[in-house]
């Protein structure tokens, strides 16, 4: 007997080694890919009712992944969006459908989607003399909707809200200019074809990085054997071109760019422009940029004292800093020290992406806002509670992880600013998809654009879409521009956001 059960019991054991012999190449190379299962993706299939422009408005909310593939057909990325549809449409050639996103990069859809284009949009104060404070928040239908003229699809790119890589895939192939254009494309195209809706008018809204994004996605759509042309662009606090949105020392067009918004602020705080509407006041500031200002700057210290003397008066005159302190600038104030500087008798610091916001900062010395910047901060809580409150209440999403708002600690130092494969020659330089824009109108000449900003914003400034939209190849008789009282986010401002709304109604409809 113990016998057989010793060759029994190495027979067990002979078996168990050629198994295991077998099965450490399988987990050898699941190791090396760290490959997790695929899950299914998840979908959210809700109906609801609201009244927007005036009309009651049936529509399907989908909030759901939509799966990337590569070229083998696996599965490779997760892009989340959520899909607002009329229902009961006869004819789905007459109705548009405008794809949405924010920028960042790194950024999630989530504020054009609750503080402006959503079905329910999250209350703060209008006037940015509040902070949002802690919970509870208002949120509320939102009566500047837009569902009665268009679908809206918001999109939250890779690494963003509830996208990310699955499977094989790898964030570098999705974090980057062209990288993150390709992959929107590609999900716009399933989209359009999923939902059967290559006949519709097709539009794409962006804000911010979301401007640069948008033109990057418009002409990578004129590719790839899919050819699918826009029928337009709405871009809210466009970035088309870097060098006129990047406040550091040396460049020149930056000091030009962002002259004219510093003077708004400088109005909006009574510092400049005293007895003056806002708009004569910027006139003024832009002839004096564009006549005056440049041809200084231009010349640089050939200046004699007396000339930059004049010049230092005139700024002062415009943007409410001390003339002695414009002097020690050499003309030239950067906008983190224009934050703290022009309510420094206050000892408060104003926001970058909307001026009108303004922090109580310990360190009052600083070159730039050290706390952050605080038309960030003073909305960041209510903007991602509404989210999640709307999720879950109206839209039954049930997610296994949380909802990213943003995402720049993680694509910070790992984003693509390259253009040109490795290996091909490239010198570092501004981004710049102005040229893009304006080779994709001559292209698709029924493509229209709607450009938008805010006068107290200082991250994309009203004056560099002027800059933009005067060169680069781009057809100005198919571009409108409209400029509003807020900032970054336009529609943070009640009455402006009732005026951002008409103008794109009138956009989609003319």
């Amino acid at each position: 007997m113990m016998k057989n059960f010793k060759n029994a019991n190495a027979i067990t054991n002979s078996i168990f080694l050629l198994l295991l012999v077998l099965t450490l190449p399988v987990l050898s190379q699941n190791e090396k890919d760290n490959v997790k299962p695929i899950p299914k993706p998840m979908s959210f299939i809700t109906k609801h009712q609201g009244n927007f422009g005036g009309k009651t408005i049936a529509y399907k909310a989908s909030a759901q992944e939509t799966y990337l593939k590569d070229k083998d057909g696996e599965p490779v990325a997760s892009i989340w969006s959520v899909a607002y549809t009329q229902e009961g449409l006869s004819d789905s050639t007459i109705r548009p459908v405008t794809f949405v996103f924010n920028g960042g990069p790194g950024s999630a859809s989530i504020y054009l989607q609750m503080g402006f284009l959503g079905p329910k949009t999250i209350v703060v104060d209008s006037d940015a003399k509040k902070d949002d404070g802690a919970a509870p928040y208002n949120l509320n239908p939102n009566k500047y909707g837009l569902l009665d003229l268009t679908d809206l699809v918001f999109i939250d790119p890779v690494g963003t809200g509830y996208s990310r890589v699955v499977g094989k895939g790898k964030v570098e192939d999705y974090w980057g200019l062209n990288e993150d254009a390709s992959s929107i494309a590609k999900f716009m195209r399933q989209w359009i074809t999923e939902n059967k809706r290559w006949f519709s008018p097709k539009y794409i809204a962006g804000e911010s990085f979301g401007t640069t994004r948008a033109v990057a996605v418009a002409n990578t759509l004129e590719g790839d054997g899919q050819e699918m042309a826009l029928n337009g662009l709405i871009l809210i606090s466009q970035a088309l071109d870097y060098e006129g949105s990047t406040s550091v020392n040396d460049n020149i067009t930056s000091y030009l760019t962002y002259l004219p918004s510093m003077a708004a602020n400088a109005w909006y705080f009574k510092k400049a422009g005293l007895g003056k509407e806002l708009k004569p006041f910027l006139d003024e500031c832009m002839a004096f940029t564009y006549d005056t200002y440049a041809p200084a700057l231009y010349r640089g210290n050939l200046l004699s004292q007396a000339e930059k003397n004049a010049i230092a008066q005139k700024l002062s005159y415009f943007i409410g800093l001390d003339k002695d302190y414009i002097l020690k600038s050499n003309l030239m104030v950067l906008v983190g020290r224009f934050q703290k500087q022009l309510l420094a008798d206050k000892n408060l610091a104003i926001g970058r992406l909307d001026g009108r916001y303004t922090g109580d900062e310990s360190d009052d010395i600083s070159d730039f806002p050290h706390l952050g910047d605080p038309a960030d901060y003073r909305i960041g809580a209510a903007f991602t509670a509404a989210l999640n409150v709307y999720y879950a209440t109206d839209l039954k999403v049930e997610m296994d992880r949380p909802y990213l708002t943003s995402n720049n600690d993680g694509l910070d130092g790992k984003w693509r600013w390259k253009t040109v494969p490795d290996g091909s020659y490239w010198e570092p330089s501004y981004v710049n998809v102005a040229r893009q824009l304006g080779e994709t109108m001559r292209r698709n000449t029924d493509m229209k654009v709607f450009v938008v900003a805010g006068y107290f914003d200082l991250i994309c400034p009203f004056f560099d879409t002027e800059y933009t939209f005067s060169r680069n190849g781009i057809v100005g008789e198919r571009v409108t521009k409209k400029y509003y009282e807020s900032g970054h986010m336009i529609y943070l401002h009640e009455p402006d956001m009732l005026k951002l709304s008409n103008d794109i109604r009138a956009f989609l409809t003319k």
